[in-house]
């Protein structure tokens, strides 16, 4: 990642086009893939250049590309593009927002994600290098369809960039594509931007057609041929959207293989570029970490599970979970089947056992809540054990109430602690109580009803049924036992 200020180098990003083939209300650079919105990628790479000015041009659905724009990155200026449609006019706005810069100019595209900042540091290099006025990356592939060609001049060097619409039939055999990326000498750029038109198909203002300008008026201008294709890859619908997505993951994935995490199988694991794994973490099938998820060495993750915003500790144990916005505590496990809902703080070595709920609620060191049970707003001390089926209900229909849980307390199974109430450290409750009043420290609470038997009541109201009869069977067959008992 660079760090120091390139003030001679300006980055601009067209992000003003409406995507129709997205069939979306959604802008197009608004798409999501790796955590963030394609745009967003591009911010990202934009900023590790350090340039002096980053420039978004913003036109189809301006409000909400520009307030996702300045919520990546508040130093960017968003500039609107004008009436007149076209990548040209785009950039000629932005640089008016510039009157004074005099260096290089990037010109990137807010749908191509997968441009990363060393490809472009080359591409950059390479620019200033060879003192062109313009230079162009471009790519070879198998299928051009829907990309500019170039042309080139018997001698090998670039006459012009054509589109797909006004490409003749010769001219659209060509392999050679423009990646849409550029960097031009700003002096250059604003002068020959001036005498582009917009008679094409299209009535647009093409800045492609700055090359056959400048190359007319024998400017240089170079053609930086990448070698990996996929990072020329933009996003135009659906399914090129699943297809960069794909790309980016992968490439997220072996970039955490090789700080020293253990990813069993690439193809099922998504990791979003916002999220963090230390060395020594262990993903294991079907796992997404997603959004600003950090991962502690030694942790293991997975098979079956999702965590979103979430801090897994060191040496924790997630498996077939689900959790957004949670900690979960060093050496702590969850699951299998649990699901934790924001603002769940396992501490270190607890547990949330399978088919466990939890909400807005903190358990303690060494605490355990093991299976069957609901804990929403409640505080749990150290050392707690809660058995099966515990249920804390928090809510009345109008407010959410509390639960506090002392430190070493046990509880029988299918306890229900309706809030507000607080539990005593070292108390014990028995199977089935419903704990409606405060517990005293060390205290044993029940809430035991006598237990009454209604002889022969399914054969007096069931008659008929298999329940019926297996009663009639059995009392039948204890009668006869209860008789021969006698007879001995």
């Amino acid at each position: 990642m660079t760090n120091t200020l390139d003030a001679s180098l300006a980055v601009v990003i067209l992000a003003a086009g409406q995507g129709t083939r997205m069939r979306s209300s959604l802008p197009k650079v608004l798409h999501r893939i790796g955590g963030r919105p394609l745009v967003g990628h591009v911010l990202d790479t934009a900023r590790d250049l350090a340039p002096g000015h980053v420039l978004v041009v913003v036109r189809h659905e301006r409000d909400q590309v520009a307030e996702a724009v300045t919520g990546i990155s508040p130093e960017v200026v968003v500039v609107d593009q004008d009436e007149t449609p076209g990548t040209g006019r785009a950039v000629e706005v932005a640089l008016a927002a510039v009157p004074d810069f005099d260096g290089d100019v990037l010109v990137l595209s807010g749908d191509c994600p997968l441009a990363d900042e060393a490809t472009l540091s080359a591409f950059i290099a390479e620019h200033r290098s060879t003192g062109a006025r313009a230079t162009l990356m471009t790519a070879v592939v198998d299928d051009p369809t829907g990309y500019g060609r170039i042309i080139r001049d018997p001698d090998g060097t670039v006459a012009r960039i054509v589109e797909q619409k006004d490409a003749t039939a010769v001219e659209a055999a060509v392999a050679e594509i423009n990646a849409g990326m550029y960097v031009f000498q700003a002096s250059a750029l604003r002068s020959e931007l001036a005498r582009v038109g917009t008679d094409n198909a299209q009535n647009e203002k093409y800045l492609t057609d700055v090359i056959g300008l400048l190359h007319a008026a024998g400017e240089r201008v170079v053609a930086w041929v990448v070698d990996d294709v996929t990072v020329t890859f933009g996003v135009n619908d659906r399914a090129q959207l699943a297809e960069v997505g794909r790309l980016l993951n992968a490439r997220t994935v072996r970039r955490w293989q090789l700080e020293g995490a253990t990813i069993q199988d690439p193809a099922t694991t998504w990791i979003d570029v916002t999220a963090t794994l230390a060395p020594d973490v262990t993903v294991l099938p079907n796992t997404h970490i997603l959004r600003a998820t950090a991962v502690a060495s030694g942790a293991t993750i997975g098979p079956d599970t999702t965590l979103e915003d979430c801090e897994v500790g060191e040496g924790a144990t997630v498996r077939r979970a689900d959790a957004t916005l949670a900690v979960i505590g060093a050496g702590a496990t969850v699951g299998p089947f649990a699901y934790l809902r924001p603002g769940t703080i396992l501490d270190a070595r607890g547990k949330i056992g399978t088919f466990v709920e939890t909400k807005n609620s903190t358990i303690g060191e060494g605490s355990k809540v093991p299976h069957l049970s609901y804990i929403g707003d409640t505080t749990i001390g150290r050392g707690v054990n809660l058995g099966a089926g515990a249920i804390t209900a928090n809510y009345d229909d109008v407010a959410k109430h509390r639960t506090e849980i002392g430190d070493e307390v046990h509880s029988g199974s299918h306890n229900v602690f309706v809030a507000p109430v607080r539990i005593g450290d070292g108390a014990k409750t028995g199977a089935g109580a419903v704990i409606r009043k405060d517990v005293p420290p060390g205290a044993l609470a029940l809430s035991v009803a006598p237990q009454r038997n209604v002889e022969g009541w399914v054969e007096n109201h069931r008659s008929g049924t298999a329940a019926a009869d297996a009663a009639a069977r059995a009392r039948s067959a204890q009668e006869q036992g209860d008789d021969a008992q006698e007879e001995g």
